[in-house]
């Protein structure tokens, strides 16, 4: 896999101090490329990606190519690419860390209603609860390329146990749809479209595409 990436997936790849970062970075871009190698009936290392960041040039912004949207999220022992040929897209998945701080990370991530709304929970599902709200909020700012940049305080979500759904959001009027994804009992997951209407998400199995020898019988 490592040989379907560019100069620059290199320079990020071997700039990983962890294997395991390198190995959910290379999961990554070989879902990516192999996907849109499908798609666009190209070898996978054919495929352009583009991460350059519109503040400072370097590469590491939100992945971008030509006839096709796209967000990469990666945690734990996941990693998961979302795609639509035209609308906007963000993903975020997280491990659910049962000895995160979660009341502490809410001060500085959540507003005052949603803070309000995490104290609700016992202090052994208070965890989970955050880590919905930390998805949502994250998919929503990955799907408009706000990114890192947002305040994720003003990014306001409905309460974890509610379906997903951006209530508020003072600087952003554009359509958003948010929605959970399954991802197993470990994880939560969020999908933000930019997109009005009736949404419907497919959820793949990437392992087969990933198998040896697949992405170029295919």
């Amino acid at each position: 896999m490592a040989d379907e990436l560019d100069g620059a997936e290199h320079g990020r790849l071997v700039a990983y101090a962890r294997d395991e970062d390198k190995a959910r970075f290379l999961l990554g871009c070989a879902v990516a490329r192999r996907v849109l190698g499908v798609h666009l009936l190209l070898p996978p290392d054919q495929v352009k990606l583009d991460r350059t960041c519109p503040d400072c040039g370097r590469p590491h912004g939100k992945v971008r190519t030509e006839g096709m949207q796209l967000s990469v999220s990666h945690s734990g022992d996941l990693v998961a690419v979302a795609f639509h040929p035209s609308t906007p897209v963000g993903l975020d998945v997280e491990v659910i860390d049962p000895k995160i701080d979660a009341d502490s990370l809410a001060t500085v991530s959540l507003a005052e209603v949603e803070t309000k709304e995490l104290a609700r929970y016992e202090p052994a599902a208070r965890a989970r609860a955050f880590t919905a709200y930390w998805t949502r909020k994250e998919a929503v700012v990955k799907a408009t390329g706000h990114g890192m940049r947002a305040d994720l305080r003003k990014v306001i979500v409905s309460a974890p146990d509610q379906p997903a759904e951006v209530q508020e959001w003072h600087g952003y009027d554009g359509p958003v749809q948010l929605v959970d994804l399954e991802a197993g009992s470990d994880y939560a997951a969020a999908l933000a479209v930019l997109a009005a209407g009736d949404l419907t998400v497919h959820s793949i199995d990437a392992a087969p595409l990933l198998s040896s020898g697949s992405a170029h019988r295919r």
